[in-house]
């Protein structure tokens, strides 16, 4: 489409990218651009397809599409002032993903051959390209950021909705239980209080009750069974509630010290000193397990924000990694434990904290081991050490799957390359990896071969205290 060159100067002019862009440098980009105008529903690029333009968002409004699960997922979307495909100095060479129109566009597209010339006759032009695509690359990496950051809660979601629910319906079924606990204690007490024993009689009640009460010994499931059954036969041979049987056998108290308890109190009141006893044991290993749900539910919760750092400033602090990695495995509990593959972490006593932001440390930590758990396959195992190395900490996630192709291992950290079925991966979980810990003056790497494959991360200590944000992919929106 042709338009009056001064009027797409004005345009130009009126964007902040080019604000400071002298007008003669603007009539020369002007002069060698095609306007071109896209209705909405367009398709400016597809995904893989080779850019050799650089294209000025006039007006309008594109967003990025990238495939994910069988469908397209909307990764971004930018309006009229922004850069996109090549710039002056770029390597970006391919789209990532379908370039759409959401509102009608104008754009101004210049072919990569007049680069030169612009480089050459428009300096303050391609300072300010330059600057855009810093800007573009921060954007770019914090778009990213963020979507891998809901899509990992995402996945992390449906895992801890699982494990919450497990003990938050075990403490209500409890709960329930604890009640119809305390009559039947509370009804046996009356029963004692009716019975009018002898001070001497209460007293062997008592004994039996402390007993009761201890601590069990560890036992096999087979002699749990067994001893079940001999106190449900005590029972029945005195003509008592068998229900009494698991409580009683699930505490310490011998069938001979039921035997004395029998001939010491007479025969009407035996079953209520045994009701007694026996919901009382019962009810307080239902407020232990009440409590070991509800436990639970806040270790689990407070995981989920120390992994998250939800209730922290995004602002660079002193992070604590050993907590880090612990958080992370308790988010990836469920995943591991489906896929049932066996997770080990070891941290040095005296590993030192780093600097830099906590929740983008976590989700490094996520990803390689989330990854890890994938390549590891069912009943494989992953490996998790931190040390202390030098000037810094170094953490490693091994694991025991087939290890990376030799063809792959070039473009393992390239940004939507991913060897998972269609729909399984984005391929920017590395990607991201690499960038956290560059954003951290840190470095990456990886061995593989077939059994054991490590990742390799290295984080400066504390006194390192620069974070800065790394540099994106050069035209990486598209």
């Amino acid at each position: 489409m042709s338009t009056h060159p001064e009027d797409t100067v004005d345009r130009l002019a009126s964007l902040p990218t080019f604000a400071s862009v002298p007008r003669a440098e603007l009539e020369w980009l002007a002069a060698r651009g095609v306007v071109r105008v896209y209705d909405a529903g367009a398709l400016v690029r597809g995904t893989g397809a080779t850019v050799d333009e650089m294209t000025v968002l006039l007006a309008g409004r594109v967003a990025l599409h990238i495939p994910q699960g069988g469908g397209w997922r909307k990764v971004f979307a930018v309006e009229s002032g922004y850069v996109l495909g090549l710039i002056p100095y770029s390597r970006f060479q391919k789209a990532p993903g379908n370039l759409v129109v959401e509102d009608r566009a104008t754009t101004l597209e210049l072919h990569r051959e007049h680069f030169p010339a612009l480089v050459r006759d428009c300096p303050e032009l391609t300072a300010a390209l330059m600057h855009h695509m810093l800007d573009r690359a921060r954007e770019f990496h914090g778009f990213r950021l963020h979507d891998e950051r809901m899509q990992a809660l995402g996945r992390l979601a449906s895992g801890l909705a699982h494990e919450l629910n497990n003990p938050a319906a075990a403490a209500t079924r409890d709960a329930g239980s604890l009640s119809a606990l305390l009559d039947d204690a509370e009804r046996a007490s009356r029963a004692l209080a009716a019975a009018r024993l002898s001070d001497a009689q209460l007293e062997a009640i008592d004994a039996i009750r402390e007993a009761c009460q201890g601590p069990a010994l560890v036992r096999s499931p087979l002699e749990v069974a067994d001893r079940e059954d001999d106190f449900a036969e005590w029972l029945a041979r005195h003509d008592l509630d068998p229900l009494a049987a698991e409580p009683l056998a699930a505490s310490p108290v011998r069938l001979t010290a039921l035997e004395e308890l029998a001939s010491a109190v007479p025969p009407e009141a035996l079953g209520a000193a045994v009701r007694w006893v026996a919901s009382g044991r019962a009810a307080r290993d239902t407020a232990r397990d009440i409590q070991s749900a509800t436990r639970r539910i806040h270790d689990l919760v407070g995981a989920v924000k120390g992994f998250t750092f939800m209730d922290r400033e995004a602002v660079p602090e002193e992070v604590d990694v050993a907590r880090g990695l612990v958080d992370t495995l308790a988010v990836l509990e469920a995943k591991a434990r489906a896929k049932a593959v066996d997770v080990r972490l070891e941290t040095a006593d005296d590993l030192p904290r780093v600097y830099g932001f906590g929740s983008e440390i976590n989700q490094l930590w996520e990803k390689l081991i989330d990854n890890a758990i994938d390549a590891a396959g069912r009943e494989g195992s992953v490996t998790i050490t931190a040390t202390s190395r030098d000037d810094g900490i170094v953490v490693r996630v091994a694991d025991t799957g087939l290890g990376v192709a030799e063809e792959h291992r070039a473009r393992i950290f390239d940004p939507f390359f991913t060897t998972k079925p269609v729909g399984a991966g984005t391929g920017l979980g590395l990607d991201l990896a690499r960038r956290v810990v560059h954003l951290h003056h840190g470095d990456i790497d990886f061995t593989s071969k077939p059994g054991r494959t490590v990742f390799r991360v290295r984080l400066p200590m504390t006194g390192a205290r620069s974070v800065g944000t790394p540099p994106g992919p050069e035209g990486g929106s598209g």
